[in-house]
């Protein structure tokens, strides 16, 4: 049975761009493009080892509590399996160089490609694109009512995703709608995820409830758009992540208005899903931005909410 290798990976970040070196030619994965790290000896912790990998990789130096989770991934070579514990930081000194040989500069986030990098590193990717907090609509009763409180909800607290959830309206009402919400989110400088994968995938991506996910034997759509799904266990975040969903949503973790009578999973619960999702995780369900420190601690990519953003009578029709 292959020994699982504990991997500390250090995403260093300076405003849009993180630090990049290549693989050499030689080594496993090699050619690709990485982030600095290495392997955490037996004598350390995380922490620790981020520190010390980042040293004598790049000669920046960084202190241990400055390092902040963003994703763990467990993956399968083939010949090596590896357990990526990925944390990044913003408190650096120093100026990078390659201190092993290896080719290093700044990229932007969002002109990293997935074939340049190892297979696991596309869920590290994901994470750094994707924000803490989206928000999710809530109810309304005709699609004016509802453009009207989105545009509302976007000028008190503008999130950065927002998911147009309105199974209620026929599909021609719910297209018009998507329309105009694409603009007011545009304007207001977020991006809107359509709900179902029969919606018009004229925005920045398609959200999933379980149900709608079930019923599909593959990604219903190209990868250039995002793929969410609802879940609620283990076996249905193994689907989503089977059909290529870029993130999953995951709860309730608490008791929520939104879905009264709802079993809530709890946190110990919602961690060690986590803990085993190849994909970032939102959690669900009576959770506020106040809880996101929480959540990261846990594991989770951040909170996605209803009642904390939504400004409606009905949190849901």
């Amino acid at each position: 049975m292959k020994a699982e290798v504990h991997v500390a990976v250090a995403v260093v970040r300076s405003g849009d761009r993180v630090l990049i070196a290549r693989r050499p030619d030689h080594v496993h994965q090699g050619g690709l493009l990485e982030f600095p790290g290495g392997k955490v000896e037996a004598d350390e912790d995380i922490r620790q080892a981020l520190v010390r990998e980042l040293a004598e990789e790049t000669g920046l130096e960084t202190e241990a509590g400055q390092w902040q989770p963003v994703i763990g991934i467990r993956h399968d070579y083939g010949d090596k399996k590896v357990f990526l514990d990925v944390w990044q930081t913003a408190a650096f000194e120093g100026n990078p160089e390659g201190r092993e040989g290896q080719p290093i500069g700044w990229r932007v986030i969002d002109d990293l490609r997935d074939e340049d990098f190892p297979a696991a590193n596309r869920s590290i990717i994901r994470a750094l694109r994707l924000p803490d907090y989206y928000g999710i609509t809530g109810g309304f009763r005709t699609v004016t009512e509802g453009l009207v409180q989105l545009q509302d909800s976007l000028a008190r607290n503008c999130v950065p995703l927002v998911v147009l959830r309105a199974p209620w309206l026929d599909r021609a009402d719910y297209r018009a709608m998507v329309t105009e919400a694409r603009e007011l989110c545009r304007e207001a400088g977020s991006e809107l995820l359509v709900h179902g994968p029969h919606a018009p995938v004229e925005a920045a991506g398609v959200h999933l409830t379980w149900a709608q996910a079930s019923a599909c034997e593959k990604r219903p759509f190209s990868p250039d758009r995002w793929l969410a799904v609802s879940c609620h266990n283990a076996c249905q975040i193994s689907h989503a992540v089977a059909l290529g969903a870029d993130f999953v949503t995951l709860g309730p973790v608490t008791p929520t208005a939104s879905h009264p009578g709802a079993p809530a999973m709890g946190w110990e619960r919602f961690t060690a899903l986590v803990e085993d999702s190849p994909v970032p995780v939102y959690a669900l369900g009576g959770l506020r931005r106040s809880d996101l420190e929480k959540v990261r601690a846990c594991g989770g990519q951040g909170v996605a909410g209803i009642g904390n953003w939504w400004r409606g009578a009905n949190l849901l029709c």
